[in-house]
């Protein structure tokens, strides 16, 4: 029998999205006390509030754990909050490399990391995400099992073709906030960030190493959207 969705009036939804992530998040989401302290220290020293929400994160660390993975590479540290949800699931010997463009940033990440005593697992390195990509690659490292991209959405491209070159068949690539609002579908944008995820999809879309799937989310985050890849060769 069918079932009646009550309709919610447009200037209610974030209040009742928030509701929703509170209901769920109660139920099945661990947020422990460090990973609470990486979120208020990272708002304590003024870092933009980018990071993942803790429902976000905990997709994240199950779909580490899903993958079995044991080398994790993700693409813009912040306050570290999603980085350990990722290293928590690292299989065991496992390594995350993990890179931040702002040294002001990756200093409240350490911490936030070494609070978490995940120090150990994670090689936090400073600089351009393309400029320590390509040394990356340039070392022969990977291949990652899990590639996570949540930095500069102009650079998403660039992102996309270093790590290919670090990856494996199997290995699983997640790009975060690439509904920009609504405005991904628009193409008349002139928004960087937007031609920056509207060019990454259409080559993902394009490429014969890929297979992928995006999905609108809402929340306690608002409106976006993240997209799955899978390297099947």
């Amino acid at each position: 029998m069918p079932q009646t969705v009550p309709q919610t009036a447009p200037q209610d939804w974030a209040q009742t999205w928030t509701a929703v992530d509170d209901y769920f998040n109660g139920l099945l989401v661990e947020e422990d006390a460090p990973l609470r302290a990486a979120a208020t220290e990272s708002e304590a020293a003024g870092l933009p509030p980018h990071q993942v929400a803790p429902n976000q994160g905990k997709l994240l660390h199950l779909l580490a754990r899903i993958q079995g993975a044991r080398t994790i590479l993700e693409i813009g540290t912040l306050g570290g909050y999603s980085t350990i949800w990722l290293a928590r699931a690292l299989g065991e010997g496992g390594r995350l490399t993990t890179l931040e463009a702002e040294q002001r940033h990756a200093t409240v990440a350490a911490a936030n990391l070494a609070r978490a005593g995940l120090g150990h697992l994670v090689d936090l390195r400073v600089g351009k995400a393309l400029d320590t990509l390509s040394s990356l690659a340039a070392e022969g490292a990977g291949p990652f099992d899990l590639v996570f991209i949540d930095a500069d959405k102009r650079a998403n491209p660039e992102y996309l073709d270093l790590s290919l070159r670090l990856t494996r068949p199997g290995s699983v690539i997640v790009a975060d906030n690439v509904a920009r609002g609504g405005a991904v579908a628009d193409p008349g944008s002139e928004d960087p960030g937007v031609l920056g995820v509207r060019r990454f999809t259409e080559l993902v879309s394009a490429h014969p190493r890929l297979t992928a799937t995006t999905l609108q989310t809402v929340g306690e985050k608002g409106y976006d959207a993240f997209t799955l890849a899978l390297v099947t060769s």
